[in-house]
């Protein structure tokens, strides 16, 4: 089971040889490989799955958080090996499968297959990467699309900066040592601008 950027690691995108080499060494020995998407899936990488962008095909994939857009749902996508583990009545919750819910996800669906929401993603994900490295004391910028990591110059610390984003409108998260950013989706190009000035400020900042 692999997760194909590290979230709380760093924001860490996996190499793609090494993907790679993992689905080839599961197929020869048998084992099912299952890809966590519960963070990078649902187009939030810029691909409605991460995994397309690493040209392997799972035999299990879990989705939550983005499929519901805040409504609380999860998932699971299994091929022909695994689609018959489950039968009905054996995978049940007091909650699973409400219409509220099912109804809220299938419209999330709707707008992230569409063709122009994701190029869409793409191209905010390359203004916002650029706008960031551009930053006084940011040395890196990692992960996929709208997932993204922040590496810091030494001396500036993570939690810190964080605070005072927060403090000043931006609500941004961290990452072991660096900084966490995951906006919306269908976030603007104006307020990608405002929460970089915010952010600018916040690296500037000698408090």
């Amino acid at each position: 089971m692999i997760e194909l950027v590290q979230g709380e690691g760093g924001v860490v995108a996996l190499d793609r040889e090494y993907v790679k080499y993992v689905e080839q060494l599961c197929k020869k020995n048998g084992i099912l490989l299952i890809v966590d998407e519960v963070q990078t899936g649902i187009g939030r990488t810029g691909t409605l799955l991460c995994c397309e962008q690493y040209g392997i095909h799972p035999n299990v994939i879990t989705l939550a958080k983005g499929l519901g857009a805040g409504l609380p749902i999860g998932a699971i996508l299994m091929d022909e090996l695994t689609e018959n583990v489950f039968q009905p009545g054996q995978h049940g919750s007091t909650f699973g499968g409400n219409p509220v819910v099912c109804a809220g996800a299938i419209e999330v669906m709707n707008q992230v297959c569409d063709k122009k929401f994701l190029s869409d993603v793409r191209s905010k994900a390359r203004y916002l990467n650029e706008q960031i490295i551009s930053l006084r004391g940011v040395i890196e910028v990692s992960g996929l699309g709208l997932m993204i990591g922040i590496s810091l110059e030494e001396g500036l610390n993570a939690q810190n900066i964080a605070k005072r984003c927060v403090e000043n409108g931006l609500l941004i998260l961290t990452a072991k040592k660096n900084l966490r950013i995951l906006p919306p989706l269908n976030i603007t190009l104006d307020e990608i601008d405002r929460g970089m000035s915010i952010l600018r400020h916040a690296l500037m900042s000698k408090k």
